[in-house]
């Protein structure tokens, strides 16, 4: 999936004309991929099936949300303790407690755009970039256009130019429309690794892209209730493997992306094992 050259294979997003037949399926049969979701439905399947989850899933959701926004802000350069994003109420300060604010915002926005995601996808991400960005700049909300810089803390890969951005979300967003028999793990990290990839915003990039993957998973059926938050893994991982699995991705090469894949399989895992631990400590009367 390069930006730098036309040695790489092209993106998922652009293998959808006539005769492309399913490309996220075929990605799921890559070497390491089965094995990635059936670690994943394992994971999801063991915290869905805590005996607190009958009883206090409500509870789980909620600080599931908590963790992921926490993840998030994190990976976007606003590292703050859990505690810290628990007590605060003003998050209008400096540039991390912005940072942190719009990964609260997306989380509670997510769940409200599932309907919106099967059939207008580019407008639920534009709507994510409304919710992050919370203000009133005229390039707010949609694609970045020739000449406009883009802040992103993290991601440091070449940048596709706008023409090629807006080809290759409409086709990400054909993709999505059109549904896939690939499992849940493997659209939600394509869609996370376009985005990341594309940067198609001038800002938020990288927490529009975790909202995106959360919107996936939950819509997907495989983590209905939301407490397995990916991006809590992600944080867990750190910046460095995100940033090597993601130059993966966008290498196109089958080595590469099964990696990314794989690599977003391990984070939903983490997240399930985070949210066992606080229906154990719910158990005990601890939390």
């Amino acid at each position: 999936m390069s930006t730098t050259g036309a040695s790489a294979d092209p993106p998922p997003s652009s293998r959808t004309g006539s005769g492309a037949g399913d490309p996220l399926a075929t990605l799921g049969t890559l070497p390491g991929v089965p094995e990635a979701v059936e670690s994943v439905r394992k994971a999801v399947d063991r915290v869905y099936g805590h005996r607190i989850m009958r009883r206090r899933s409500n509870e789980i959701t909620s600080e599931a949300a908590l963790r992921g926004s926490r993840g998030s802000a994190a990976l976007a350069g606003a590292d703050w303790a859990l505690e810290e994003v628990r007590r605060r109420t003003d998050f209008s300060g400096d540039d991390e407690a912005r940072r942190v604010g719009a990964a609260l915002r997306l989380t509670a926005e997510a769940g409200q755009l599932l309907s919106i995601w099967r059939q207008s996808p580019l407008r639920v991400l534009a709507r994510l970039h409304l919710v992050a960005a919370a203000d009133g700049r005229e390039e707010v909300g949609r694609p970045r256009q020739a000449g406009e810089p883009v802040e992103e803390p993290l991601i440091e890969l070449p940048l596709p130019d706008p023409d090629e951005v807006a080809g290759r979300l409409e086709g990400l967003s054909r993709l999505v429309v059109a549904g896939s028999a690939a499992p849940a793990l493997v659209t939600a990290a394509v869609v996370h690794g376009e985005l990341l990839a594309l940067r198609p915003f001038v800002s938020h990039n990288g927490q529009v892209a975790r909202a995106a993957e959360r919107i996936v998973l939950i819509g997907s059926g495989l983590d209905p209730k939301a407490v397995c938050p990916a991006e809590v893994g992600h944080a867990e991982l750190g910046r460095a493997a995100y940033v090597a699995a993601l130059e993966g991705y966008v290498s196109g090469t089958p080595e590469g992306m099964a990696a990314w894949i794989a690599h977003c399989g391990r984070a939903v895992e983490l997240g399930a094992r985070e949210s066992t631990a606080v229906c154990e400590a719910l158990q005990r009367g601890a939390a």
